[in-house]
């Protein structure tokens, strides 16, 4: 007998179901290219504040959904709560984006909580609970956290970095405190999950968006373990849990990080070449992606023919549509409207 969680279409496939047309949601679906978000967002004085306002986040969640219909619901928080709930002090800056109080030192790292306080994230669960209570019945809600590296070159370099040089260093030139720091992420991440489950989530992504830079004497390391350590100690909590892993990286590691780690489905990030995907992944394995968020800006010919060949390479198979990467803020809205309907059977192979 189908159970109400298979009347979604995200969940039949996350469960080894190839749906045609696939199930549909982007990454960063709620944000800046939404006027109804832009209009929104000025309502807090700062995105934290956002973040930490539960009838805003909620409302931010839901307006991709009521606008175009997509199977999923994704969580509109920041994977930067993690440290700030934590006790690093955090702050956007409008102009330049994130901004941390770096760790660097053991005091640095010694001021830091050393379990994840489930007060300082309530807010992120009320915002889950209200989205779950809007929420059509047929649309599954996401929730994420960063992967232990990426969350840890923010909270090293206090910043965004082009190439992650301040985590690298560290975590060469002081292993061990490198490590450390690493595990402090796992832990909170998985009491961080673990509640977003209990709150409604149904699944869980995992963005390493820095995975790529590591070398390969490092990505199992800082990579791999940290992300399956998650995975790990989340399904030990929560049996049942579902759990889509995108680390930005391609070819044999990014092979290596799904067999590893035990996520249920893999996120092919722009660069992964989907024909080698498709050979290489097992049919039974879950991919999820990856047309290129410029071509989704650029719409036209070229979002026709990403849309098309994606459709066709992965029809067989359980498949989740997505982008390579985060919707950008330029993208026309009509632009999206255009990609659903390739998706959805109006112009699709």
């Amino acid at each position: 007998m189908e159970t109400p969680a298979h009347t979604k279409r995200l969940l039949k496939v996350l469960a080894g179901t190839a749906c045609f047309p696939p199930p549909v949601w982007l990454m960063r679906q709620a944000g800046r290219y939404l006027p109804e978000y832009l209009e929104l967002r000025a309502k807090a004085p700062s995105f934290l504040d956002f973040c930490y306002t539960p009838a805003l986040s909620a409302e931010a969640t839901l307006q991709p959904v009521r606008r175009f219909g997509f199977d999923a619901a994704i969580l509109f928080s920041d994977i930067l709560v993690l440290p700030y709930a934590l006790g690093q002090k955090v702050h956007f800056d409008p102009a330049e984006g994130p901004k941390l109080k770096p760790i660097v030192s053991e005091a640095d790292l010694s001021a830091l909580d050393e379990q994840l306080d489930r007060n300082r994230v309530a807010p992120v669960l009320e915002t889950i609970d209200r989205v779950k209570q809007n929420l059509p019945n047929d649309v599954a809600l996401i929730g994420f956290c960063g992967a232990p590296w990426t969350v840890a070159c923010y909270m090293v370099a206090g910043k965004s970095s082009p190439d992650q040089a301040p985590a690298r260093l560290l975590a060469y030139r002081e292993h061990d405190f490198f490590s450390r720091i690493i595990k402090t992420v796992v832990d909170a991440s998985i009491d961080y999950l673990t509640w977003q489950i209990d709150a409604g989530v149904e699944v869980v992504q995992i963005f390493d968006t820095w995975a790529g830079v590591l070398p390969a004497s490092q990505f199992d390391e800082w990579c791999v373990a940290p992300v399956k350590a998650i995975v790990a100690g989340l399904k030990a909590r929560r049996r049942r849990a579902i759990v889509i892993g995108f680390a930005k990286t391609g070819g044999s590691r990014l092979v290596d990080f799904a067999s590893q780690t035990k996520v249920d489905a893999v996120g092919l990030d722009t660069t992964v070449d989907i024909d080698w995907a498709a050979r290489t992944f097992g049919q039974s394995t879950v991919l999820q992606g990856n047309l290129d968020p410029l071509a989704l800006v650029a719409s036209g010919a070229a979002m026709e023919r990403g849309v098309k060949e994606i459709l066709s390479v992965f029809r067989a198979r359980p498949h989740i549509f997505n982008l390579g990467h985060g919707i950008l803020p330029q993208t026309p809205i009509s632009h999206v409207a255009k990609m659903l309907d390739l998706v959805r059977g109006k112009g699709g192979p």
